[in-house]
C-alpha cells in the first residue's frame, strides 16, 4: 500500500507563495504519476500538476493552463517528497489540494493513492 500525507497549506494574500509538500510511505513495484489536484467548493477536482513517467527513470511535468508559469512540481526521490510551489497566488487557487499517486503495488496490480487534502486560501 502507499500511504500520502499533504502539508504546507494555510492562508496567504493575492501574490503570496506557498510550499505544499507530500510525503509517501509504504511500498510500491512503481510509481507512473505524482500529481498533484484541486477541488474548490462546488466544483469537480482537477488536476493542477503531473509528473507522468515518460521511460525508465525520467518523469515528464505537465501543468493546468491556469497555473502555468505560477506552479512548479518538484520531486524527491531520496526523501520519497513530492512538493508543489504556488507562487503569485491568486484568490482563484482556494481549494484543497491533494496529493496523487498512481502505479502497480505488483505487476499487474494497480494502486491509486490519495492524501487527505491540505485547505489553501488565497486573500484579495
Amino acid at each position: 500500500q502507499v500511504q500520502l500525507v499533504e502539508s504546507g497549506g494555510g492562508l496567504v494574500q493575492a501574490g503570496g507563495s506557498l510550499r505544499l509538500s507530500c510525503a509517501a510511505s509504504g511500498t510500491a513495484f512503481s510509481i507512473n504519476a505524482m500529481a498533484w489536484y484541486r477541488q474548490a467548493p462546488g466544483k469537480q477536482r482537477e488536476s493542477v500538476a503531473v509528473f507522468t513517467k515518460g521511460g525508465r527513470t525520467n518523469y515528464a511535468d505537465s501543468y493546468a493552463d491556469s497555473v502555468k508559469g505560477r506552479f512548479t512540481i518538484s520531486r524527491d526521490i531520496a526523501k520519497s517528497m513530492v512538493y508543489l510551489q504556488m507562487n503569485s497566488l491568486k484568490p482563484d487557487d482556494t481549494a484543497v489540494y491533494y496529493c496523487n499517486f498512481r502505479g502497480e503495488l505488483r505487476v499487474g496490480v494497480p494502486y491509486d493513492a490519495w492524501g487527505q487534502g491540505t485547505q489553501v486560501t488565497v486573500s484579495s
